[in-house]
This record gives structure tokens, sequence and C-alpha cells, in this order.
């Protein structure tokens, strides 16, 4: 089968072949080699022969299998073409890079060329003929077929659209309705108590169902409903469980996935992630309907709280029966208003249709034949955009192309129309992206790159390929066929599947995709593109092996998302992430883009990769082992872009990188302290287009101010991104006075965007960091331990971003830092974030005047001061913006926090603040600004405040969300009732607490609570701690604690996790029991309460998933049998016992556990027996370490404690594998519920995070201060 899209890509790849043997490179390398120029001349005159019937096929032979041949057959021999033209002018390149190397050489030898080069002519003649031959076939069969020749739509240059490439949520129509249903099912809590929510969507595709789903997920309504995770997926065609599974871990949790591929493990990881969590998952495009997969999503929504939710959307009604809906929303068709409103934003450049009637009536007609598809309409609507003829919007009304049914695909006509009609230089670069599986994720970068490795971009005299590239890119964009991505947000795009569905129709049997564990497909010889996508697996390597074995022509293989590594051999583009470096690259002469990052074992690329002189594009990131470059790099001479970031052993560059004049990305560049064999900083200065982002690294090795000059930054317009690097102090010997010569001489562009000095080493900076730098919005000075003053940095018109850190020189900040002798304007007027930090010698700070002071830091919403012990004075008296304050280990700095400084302050933390005792609002502010106060304050966090004894009624702290107090000494108790919105209270080492107190009786919000290192803590409120919504509650090292709340199994519905360590005076759990709901507990160290542990009745708690018992072996104990009399519940799937000295046996008790899948054992020394009759079958993993007289036996694995594992497929003995290689997903859920999530954990960098670990809620948000006046706090 053959249509117009197929035959339209030919007509592309025809126009851009004629223009390559037209080149004048080609016409001037086969001068005076007359065979060649005729054979190619014959080969054009064949080609358009077979061109001028394209069009007249498309109209005639639409379902004509033969012709579909006919066609594949012409695609190859085109690409035959251009592989022979790309041979010429390689032969070319090569020949002229000798000619650079050995001139003299050259010269006397030229009459010789011809001699040299005759083999090689006679085998591209050789070649042509053989094409020839193979037209001449071709051309005769389309006489055959009655083919004539005809004029189609072909060429036609189009207005590029604006385009921001970025797809609006607003562009959306008649959908209002839809979205309030989903989002009240989403919002609807399940009064009938039953726990699995699952909401479907149902639509045909094209519809807008996951536009739909966005739009709820998005919702402000949604956000407010608290998720405490909320998850996005795309399934696609096949359900893949373990995929899916990681993308929720990596989402649900702040490390990545584990690199298991063990389900099992993956399933407690997963637990652990999810257990005791509010979440809404959202799984796009799901087809399955298999029984095992709705057990998955059944599963998931266990071990969540009720109020999660899973949403999915699908186009079949059985799937959403399948996976047993609660609720399914049916998508229906766009009403007809709405169609055409969605068309007059897409087809009108106004976006309104006050144009021609006839052309209005016309776009009518068209939106009818959409039949209510919102893809379809911003398809076609895209594509009119660019047509202002009524002739044009006439013909594409009338196309058959409507009403052609096109058998075994769902691709919809007005998708077709949109491809047909696409400028000839778009086809080939839409249709490759059919390389990438259905719903991959792609970077605008990488795809321009391997664009132009195809050759696909035209030249152009004002725009570099680049451009190019990005142009071709947003006009894609802009018709609807690209849109950026859902999960990815910044810089991921996507196609809708129907999109892809077309783009697979067009690139036909010479594009292949091969997924992990689909071996239904057989790679053709035909085959030009080929990607693969897999975690890793042998034998999945040895079927990508087989593949390249059969595509003896391809041009590009992808590697995508790939963790493993073989060596393989392919031309023109190459993708190598996470291989192994193969000594056959520099074969590859053809090769444009190779990327070798993630090659972790890479130390030294080969010297011969030299010879790709056709190489564009080298990307060699998160090399980590690599320590040099070739040193013929210079022979690169078409490489455009060298990416060495994360290369952290490299040590130098290869000399005579000056020569690569087409480099325009070199992301580093290392300064050699050798005279020989490697490259001067000077040689910068030849790289003109470089663009971007730059490190130069070891400027300490520059060795003359002259030499940093000829770097000639100050004229490399296009860099965006430069870092400044010199080794660091305790390297060097000392202040280096040259250095101010030579920082002095590296003065950038006045377009430079972000700058950063690291380890400088001289007295003092240039002047023109303060005065040339109009563009700059971000600056680092960092570890510039010499310099004893400031730059001018307040009159930066564009700064938003200010780091000083490790100015170890610093002893005063003076007016200067604000303005400079040629302008004043407000200072830092647009500054938004400002870090001073690690300054030990820092004492002053001074401030202008009050009338400018007070138009100072205008902007500014985050302050941090941190580690700058001798700082006295104050903060700026007014920072109407800010946000975000966060002071630590400033002893002797003295701030004003009044309302009318600091208005909006959302978070705020003081650390070490001797002198604060009370928390209260002093009577003036009792008035309207305690009002905007309250809405703000959501983060406190206390740290070191050894006077503070108490929190007042009178402090209103009703916004306040999270809540962290370490280290108070004074505090007494704590009085929850004056926190109503309070979700997540941590207090630590507070030494005299004794009690949290709740005197109203009203139900907490409170969701966490962490006691941790109090001794002196001895009762929770009487009567019971009232909070339906607390999921987490954790208690430790409290020795003085009796007892645990009253009527938790009453008062605490939703308590997921309970944690109690060295509460050694706890002897029981109280009266009524535990929470129904309790997923995860753990109990260590409670001596009493564990002594007592055959009265805990766990039995009834059904939810119970995972149980962790841990004594003390130093203490005595009279367990000998376990579980013995301890009650356990069925559902139990992870149980870890440890530390018991006189344990002797796991008994029969274990047969009951038919859920229990990871068993963990540890020290105790006179445990010998396995439970007779073993373990129940769905244990998969067994762990014993320090338990001597077992795991002796069981090292052996032989005798009958042995038989009683050997079932289980992984056992690790004192941290040895015998059997299985698979080491648990985790080993405690404390990872989870030990620390707060809480937003502002994100807030900062983490490489400007000052916090040590055990310090790590010093994260400082306080807003009280504001309201009680001037404060000693640190």
């Amino acid at each position: 089968m053959v249509n117009q899209v197929g035959l339209a890509f030919l007509s592309a790849s025809l126009g851009m072949l004629f223009q390559r043997m037209t080149s004048p490179e080609v016409l001037l390398f086969i001068k005076g080699r007359k065979p060649t120029k005729v054979l190619l001349w014959k080969l054009k005159n064949a080609m358009l022969s077979v061109k001028a019937v394209l069009e007249d096929a498309e109209e005639k032979q639409l379902m004509d299998s033969v012709v579909k041949v006919w066609v594949d057959e012409l695609k190859d021999v085109i690409y035959d073409a251009e592989d022979i033209l790309d041979e010429i002018a390689t032969e070319d390149l090569q020949r002229k890079l000798q000619d650079a190397e050995s001139p003299t050489l050259v010269r006397n030898l030229r009459n010789s060329f011809s001699a040299l080069l005759e083999p090689f002519f006679k085998k591209v003649d050789k070649k042509v003929e053989e094409l020839l031959d193979r037209l001449e076939d071709l051309t005769k069969q389309k006489d055959c077929m009655g083919l004539r020749e005809g004029v189609g739509v072909g060429g036609k240059q189009y207005p590029e659209r604006l385009s921001t490439s970025y797809v609006s949520q607003s562009d959306t129509f008649g959908r209002n309705e839809d979205k309030e249903k989903v989002i009240d099912l989403l919002l609807l809590s399940d009064a009938s108590g039953n726990e699995r929510c699952v909401i479907a969507i149902v639509g045909m595709g094209g519809i807008g169902k996951t536009t739909l789903a966005q739009l709820a997920y998005n919702d402000s309504r949604v956000e407010k409903a608290e998720f405490n995770l909320k998850i996005w997926f795309c399934v696609s065609e096949e359900f893949v469980v373990p995929n899916v599974m990681k993308s929720i871990i990596d989402q649900s949790a702040t490390s990545s996935a584990p690199s298991t591929e063990d389900p099992e493990q993956l399933q407690v990881t997963l637990q652990k992630n999810l257990t005791g969590k509010k979440f809404l998952l959202v799984l796009d495009d799901v087809w399955s309907e298999k029984p095992c997969h709705q057990e998955f999503l059944s599963q998931l929504l266990h071990y969540g709280t009720r109020e999660s939710k899973i949403l999915i959307t699908t186009r079949n009604e059985s799937v959403a029966l399948a996976m047993k809906a609660t609720a399914t929303h049916h998508l229906k068709f766009l009403p007809n208003d709405d169609c055409w409103s969605l068309f007059e934003k897409h087809a009108f450049r106004d976006g309104s249709s006050n144009a021609d009637p006839e052309i209005k009536d016309t776009g009518r007609q068209i939106v009818k034949k959409c039949k209510g598809l919102p893809l379809a309409i911003k398809a076609i609507g895209d594509l009119l955009w660019f047509e202002s003829n009524v002739e044009r919007w006439t013909n594409i009304l009338k196309s058959n192309l409507w009403d052609l049914h096109m058998k075994g695909t769902d691709i919809l006509p007005a998708l077709r129309l949109s491809y047909k009609y696409l400028p000839s230089y778009l086809k080939k670069c839409f249709a490759y992206c059919s390389i990438f599986p259905k719903d991959y994720n792609f970077k605008k970068d990488q795809l321009v790159l391997l664009w132009m490795a195809e050759g696909f971009l035209q030249q152009s005299e004002i725009e570099t390929m680049e451009e190019v590239g990005n142009r071709y890119f947003d006009a894609l964009v802009s018709r609807s066929l690209f849109q950026q991505s859902l999960e990815t947000h910044e810089s991921g795009f996507v196609m809708h599947d129907l999109v892809h569905d077309l783009a697979n129709f067009v690139t036909g049997q010479f594009g292949f995709t091969r997924l992990e564990g689909d071996n239904s497909k057989e790679i053709g010889k035909m085959t030009r593109y080929l990607s693969y996508f897999h975690r890793s697996s042998d034998n999945f390597d040895k079927n990508i092996e087989e593949d390249l074995d059969k595509a003896k022509q391809l041009r590009t293989c992808l590697a995508l998302d790939y963790e493993g590594g073989s060596e393989i051999k392919m031309p023109r583009a190459r993708c190598l992430s996470g291989f192994k470096l193969s000594n056959s690259i520099s074969k590859m002469k053809h090769l444009r883009y190779l990327d070798f990052s993630n090659c972790k074992d890479i130390k030294r690329l080969p010297d011969s990769i030299c010879m790709l002189c056709n190489l564009q594009t080298l990307k060699l990131l998160k090399c980590w082992k690599l320590e040099r470059l070739p040193r013929d790099m210079w022979k690169l001479i078409k490489l455009r872009h060298l990416e060495l970031d994360e290369t952290i052993k490299l040590q130098e560059m290869p000399i005579q990188m000056d020569r690569l004049k087409c480099l325009q990305t070199l992301s580093k560049f290392i300064v050699s302290e050798r005279d020989n064999g490697s490259s001067n900083i000077g040689e910068l200065g030849k790289l003109i287009n470089l663009r971007g982002n730059l490190l130069i690294q070891k400027l300490q090795n520059v060795r003359s101010a002259n030499d940093a000059l000829n770097a000639n930054l100050k004229d490399k317009r296009y860099l965006e991104e430069l870092v400044l690097k010199w080794n660091p102090p305790e390297e060097v010997l000392g202040i280096s006075e040259s250095q101010r010569g030579v920082i002095e001489n590296l003065q950038c562009h006045a377009n430079l965007k972000s700058l950063t000095i690291n380890c400088y080493n001289g007295r003092g900076f240039p002047d023109w960091i303060g005065l040339l730098l109009p563009s700059l919005s971000k600056l680092e000075l960092l570890d510039c331990k010499y310099c004893n003053a400031l730059p001018p940095l307040g009159q930066l018109p564009s700064l938003n971003e200010l780091y000083i850190v490790g100015m170890d020189g610093v002893v005063t900040v003076d007016p200067e830092f604000y303005i400079n002798s040629c302008s004043f304007r407000n200072p830092f007027g647009r500054l938004k974030l400002l870090w001073l930090k690690n300054m030990p010698n820092w004492e002053d700070w001074f401030h202008l005047n009050v009338q400018n002071e007070v138009k100072t830091y205008s902007q500014l919403e985050e302050l941090y001061i941190e580690n700058c012990p001798k700082l006295r004075g104050r903060l700026p008296v007014h920072l109407p913006s800010l946000k975000i304050l966060r002071i630590y280990e400033c002893r002797h700095l003295e701030a004003s926090l009044s309302i009318e400084s600091f208005p909006v302050l959302i978070r705020k933390g003081i650390t070490e603040c001797d002198n604060l005792e009370s928390f209260a609002f002093p009577e003036q502010h009792k008035h309207d600004g305690i009002v905007n106060f309250n809405n703000c304050l959501q983060e406190l966090r206390i740290y070191r405040c050894s006077s503070l004894m108490s929190f007042l009624k009178e402090g209103l702290l009703s916004p306040l969300k999270v809540l962290e107090i370490d280290d108070c000494d004074s505090l007494v108790s704590f009085p929850l009732d004056l926190f109503p919105n309070l979700k997540s209270i941590q207090i630590k080492r507070c030494e005299n607490l004794k009690s949290l107190e709740q005197h109203d009786g009203v139900d907490l919000a409170i969701s966490n609570i962490e006691i941790h290192g109090c001794p002196n803590f001895v009762s929770f409120p009487k009567g019971g701690l009232l909070a339906h919504n607390l999921v987490s509650f954790i208690v430790k090292n409290c020795e003085s604690l009796r007892s645990m709340p009253d009527e938790m199994h009453r008062f605490l519905p939703s308590l997921c996790y309970l944690e109690l360590v060295n509460c050694s005076e706890v002897e029981s759990f109280p009266k009524g029991g535990l929470p129904s709901n309790l997923k995860q507990i753990v109990i260590k160290r409670c001596k009493k309460l564990i002594a007592n542990m055959n009265g805990w009745d766990l039995k009834i708690l059904s939810s119970l998933k995972w149980l962790e018992i841990i004594w003390d072996v130093k203490l005595e104990d009279h367990v000998e049998f376990f579980p013995g009399g301890l009650s356990l519940p069925t559902t139990l799937t992870n149980l870890k016992i440890s530390s018991f000295g006189n344990l002797k046996s796991l008994d029969e008790g274990f047969q009951k556990l038919t859920s229990l899948v990871q068993l963990e054992i540890g020290e105790c020394p006179k445990l010998k027996y396995m439970p007779n009759g073993g373990f129940p079958t769905s244990l998969s993993f067994v762990q014993a370490w320090k338990c001597p007289l077992l795991n002796e036996e069981l090292k052996r694995k032989e005798g009958r404690e042995w038989q009683k594992v050997d079932r289980v497929s992984n056992i690790l003995i004192d941290l040895e594998h015998i059997k299985g290689d698979e080491l648990p997903a985790c080993k405690s859920p404390y990872d989870q519920f030990g620390s707060m999530d809480t937003e502002s954990s994100h807030m900062v960098p983490d490489q400007y995070d000052p916090v040590p670990p055990d310090n790590s809620i010093v994260k400082l948000a306080d807003d009280i201060l504001s309201l009680i006046g001037t404060t000693n706090i640190c």
C-alpha cells in the first residue's frame, strides 16, 4: 500500500538528492573525471524521470500493493545514491586534510593524485551503474503501471508561524463540564468505605483524553486536596509493570529507583514509598485488559490511604471494565460551536474568523469533516494558518484523503493532509521521528543534532544549521505534530500516538524500533534507522547484534535509556550512551553524531577516532574516568559540538584546538601547565562561534596576562554561561599578583547571562564585573579567599541571583557594593536571591541611607546568610518581596523583624537565638498587618534557642503547616491546639520537654508527628490524641515515656506508620489496641513493651504489611521461639527480627504468614532451627546475619535446616549471597517516614546547602519574629 504521504516523502528526498549532486564540492572533486561526471548526470536524469510521476501515482494507485513495492524500491535507490554522494564528499574532505597536514608533500605529489584516486572512482562508477540499472527497471515498471507525469502540491515555501514551543493548557474548548466531572470524581470521598477508586476517561484517539486528564491533574482544587504524591505515567500499548513501578518510585522518592529488575524487590520499595500516602496516580493511554494489571492497581490503592485515586485514560470501554473502574467518564465529540472556536484559534492569524466570508464558509465545512476530534481540528487548523488563498482551502476541503480508509491504520485524514502540505524541508525531519518509540520523551537539542547528522537541514547564509533546525522544530510544534511532554515539563517533547502512527507510516520499513521483550518483528534489509529501548538484558543485546548484521545500510542507531554494554557497528549517527568503546569506530567515516555519554569505563578515546572527518557532534558527558582526548582532535574539522560535562578526570586539552573553526559547543577547556603537547588558553581566541556554556579550568596555569587576552572572551557574543575556575587555594602557593592581570583580560562579552568565578587567588576583582555586564542575571563568587572587597554589583541592571561564598578576606561590605561612579539606579533592583555564606571574617554590613535603602532589594525573595560568625549590625530595613529568610550560625547579627520589613515572608528560620523566650505578637501588631502575615506563614524552624519556653495563645499561628523545633532546652510543653492547620511537627533534642497538650478537643489536621531525643517527655494529651488525619507517628529516645496515647484505635484511624525506639518504660499498647489501618510497625529496644509482645494482638490489623522488632542482645530476654504467642496477621509481607539473645527456633507460626515475601533475622546467637514444615511459598528473600549456629549449616547448603529454605529464590547469609544475587530493595521503612518531606527541602540548590547531616532540620524558615520587633537572633 502507498499513499500521498509516502510519495511526498519521496519528493522531499529527491529534492535534497539533486541539491547534493550539484553541490560545488561534488562538482569540483569530479572535475576532469568524465566517466563519473557522465554517470552522475545520467543518474540525475533518471531520477527526474521517476519524480515526474510521483504525484500521479498518489492520485491513481493509492491502494495498490504493487505500487507499494515500487515506491519502496525507489526509496532504497535514493538512499543508496545519497550514500554514494557522501562517499565522494568524504573522500574529498580526507584529501583536503592530508593537504593541510603535509602541504609540501602534497604539492610534490599533486600530479599523482589522479592515479591514486582511480580505484576510488572505479568503485563509485560501478555503484552508480548498478543504480542506473535498478532505475531503468523501475522506469519500465512505472510505464507498465500507467503512471503519468503531473504536477502536485510540492515545494511551496511557507512563512514561519511564531511559536513558543510549549503546549498551552488553556488551548481547550468545550471541556469545562468534562473537567468539572473528573475533578469531582478525584475529590469525592468514597462514603462506602471501599478503598479501591479507579477512575477512567474513555474516548477514541485524538478526542482529548490526555488533555482532560492534564487539566484535572493541574487544577488548583486538586492541588489543594493535599495529595502527598502526584504521579503521571504514560503506559502506552505495552503495560510493563516493572517500568510502571520504577516510574512511580522515581516520582515518589528523593532517590532514583533501584537498578534491580526483580518485580518482588521493586514491589517492596513501591510499598515503602506509597504506604500511608494519599496519592493521585495518572496512567495515561492504557490498553491492557489483563487481570494481573487490575490486581496491580488494586494493590497500589491498598498501599495508600483511602482517599488515594488512580485515573486512567483509554480508548476502550473494555479496558475500564477490566481495570474495575469505580467511575467512568466517557469523553464525547466536541460540540460544533466549540469545534469552530478551536479551529479559529489555530487557523486564523488573529485567532478569529474576521476573514473572507468564502474562506469562513469553507472553513466550517472543513471543521465538519474533522468530526469533533480536537487533534484533527488543531492539525488542519495549523496547516491552514499558512494559507490565505481560498482556492487552497477549497483544494484541502475537496481532497479525497478525507474519504480514504487506510487499512490497518487509525491515521486521521486531517493528519494525512497536514503532512501532505508540509513544506518539503520538514517532511524528512518529521518522518525521522518514527525512530523514537511511542510516547518517548525526546529533547529538542538532541533531535536537531540528529537531523543535522542526517543532512536534513538546509544551509543558510544568515543562520547556523542549529538555528535552522530549531526553526524546523518550532514549525512542527506550531503544526501540533510535536507537543510538550506532560512528564518532563522543562525540555521534553512527545508525539501523540496517532501522529507517531503517521510518522511510522511515512517511514515504512526504512525505520525500525526494537523494544525489550518484543521479538515479533524482523528487521528488513532496507532499514536505515534503528532504535532500541530497554534496561539491560544479554538476550536483548544478542537480538540487537542480529539486527545490525541484517541491516547493512544503517544510517542511525540509537540506544535509548540503555544501562549495559556491548559493541555495535553502524554509520552516520550513533548513540552509544552506556556502551563500551568499540575499536572499530574509526571505520565509520560517514559518522556525524557520536554519543559516548555515561560510558563510565572509558579512560582514553583511540587516536583513530580522529579519522572521522565528517563528525559534527561528539558527546562525552559523564565519562568519569576519561583522562585524555586524542592528540589529533584538530582533524575533526567539521566538529560543531564537543560536550565534556562531568569528565572529572580529564586533565588537559589536545593541541591545535583553535583549528576546529566550526566548533560551537565546547563545554570545558582545561589550561595545561605544560608547554608542549596541549592547548594554551590563547587557542580559544580563534573559536569565534562558541556559544552556550563554557567552563575554563586550571586558570592558575595561564602564563601571562597576554595569553588571557588572546582568549578573546570579550568578543564571544554567543556565550551565555561562563565559569572561570582556578585550582583551590590549598593547591597553589598563596596570593598570586599575576592573576589580577589574567582576570582583567578575561573580560566577557556584554551578552553574558551567567558568570562564576571560582577559587580566584588574586587580591581584587576586575572592574568589568560590576560595570560591563548589562545582561548578567546570575553571578557566583566562590572561594576567592584572598579578595578583601566585593566588586560594585548593585548597578548590574539584570542581576537576578547573587552567590557570595567562601570570601575569607572580606571584613566589610561597604556602600561601594551598591553603587559605582558611572551610574546610580535603585541598587539590586531585580535581585531575587542573595546568598552570603562561609565568610568567617566579615564584620560589618553597611547600608545606604534610609531614603535610598528602602529602594534597595525591592524584588528580593530569598535571603540566606550562613556561617558568618563575626557579622554585626542589622539586616536591610525593608524587604517588601522577601519570602524566605535563612540565618545560620551568625551569633552577633541583629535584625529588626517587623511586619513592615517582611510583609509577605513565607518561610524563615532561626538558629542559636539564645535570648528568644516566647512567641507572641506584641499588642501594637494585633491589627490589619497580622491578617496579611497569617496568610503567608507556612513553615517555621527553630534551632538551638535555649531560652524558648512557650508559645503564647496570642501568637495566632493558624496558617502554620510545618514546624520543627530542635535543641530548645527550656521548652517544657507544646500546645498542639494553637496550630489548627499544622500538618507536620518534629520536636528533637528538647531535654526538658514533658508533654504535648490539646485542650479544646478539636480534631487536629496534623499528619506527621515525630518526637526524638526528649529524655523527660512523659505524656500525651489526657484522654487521647485526637488527630483523624495522622498518618505517621514516631517516638524515639524518650526514656521517661510510660504509655502511648489513649484511644489510638478510635482517635487515629488513618495511622499507617508507627515507630517506637528506645522507649524503655512503655509497657503495652493502649487499651483497645492499635488502629486497624496500620501498615508498618517498627519497635526497637523498647524492653518492657517487647517483653509483653504476646499481648500485642496484631492479628486484628488486617492492613499490616511490615513488622520490625529489634531487641538488645546485651539485655536478658525470655524469647526462645518466634512468633510463639505473638499472633500475626496473614497480610504481613515483610518481617525483621533482631538482637534476641535467647531465641533458639522459628516455629510453625510462620506457615500462617501466607503473604510473607521478605524475612530478615540478625544477631540471634542461639538461633539454630528454622520452622518445621518450612516457610510459606510466597517467601522469596531470606537474610540472616550474626546467627552463627544457623548460618554455619546454611552456608554448607545441606542438612535439615537448608532443606527448609532451599525453595527460597534469594538467600543472603552474613552479607554473602549463597543463592540468587538480588539484595532487598529496602531494609527499613524509616527512609520514607523518618524525615518530613516538605516543600522547603527543595528550595535551595544542593551545592550551596551548608547544613551537616545531623542538623538537617535547619532549613531555617520562621516568620513569627517579624512581629516581635528587634531581636538578637543569632
